[in-house]
């Protein structure tokens, strides 16, 4: 059993995560192998997030004063965080797969930029594009008139000389004659 000077100290490093958060998904863990248990915490790590599972009290303390403080106040039951400080996007998928796949894994709440969020607009969270994604959108709309541009200014010169071939075979050029019919110089 931990001594109190154990879970002040949890409590004040749970704490310092909870005021620099952007995100916090508060779930049940209850019916969670040790392997599930474990293939969601490396999930959640791998997305830039943290997975904890916590005491109730500790948690209400943790989030005093901190942003999150409204979602974890009055838990009930066996409660896990789920947090990160980069793209509630990421966060939202991991854990709505592990939620299909591990009916026992259930949402109770989550907090994202300071609004709190039901349990279908968690799931709805989750069916957004990532980060990532949005940049990659943007960024081929922002180089498609770009590209298009460079493209047509590198036809110019293209099309220049194709007409310019094609008006000196019609014979447009040097008095009518194309350069077949012209008699050969010096002879």
């Amino acid at each position: 059993m931990k001594k109190k000077a154990e879970k002040k100290a949890q409590a004040e490093e749970l704490r310092a995560q909870l005021a620099t958060v952007s995100t916090v998904i508060l779930s049940t863990f209850q019916g969670i192998t040790v392997e599930q248990d474990t293939q969601l915490r490396r999930a959640v790590e791998g997305a830039g997030g943290h997975y904890e599972v916590v005491k109730n009290t500790m948690a209400e303390r943790a989030a005093v004063g901190t942003p999150t403080e409204g979602l974890l106040k009055n838990l009930k039951g066996t409660n896990s965080i789920s947090y990160t400080k980069t793209d509630p996007v990421a966060l939202a998928k991991i854990l709505t797969k592990v939620a299909k796949e591990v009916p026992a894994f259930q949402f109770r709440a989550g907090w994202v930029e300071g609004r709190v969020l039901s349990i279908p607009e968690i799931v709805q969270l989750a069916q957004l594009p990532s980060r990532e994604e949005l940049l990659s959108k943007i960024m081929f709309l922002l180089n498609a008139p770009a590209q298009r541009v460079a493209t047509a200014l590198a036809a110019l010169p293209r099309n220049l000389a194709v007409v310019t071939s094609e008006a000196v075979k019609a014979g447009k050029f040097a008095g009518g004659a194309a350069p077949e019919d012209a008699p050969e110089a010096g002879g």
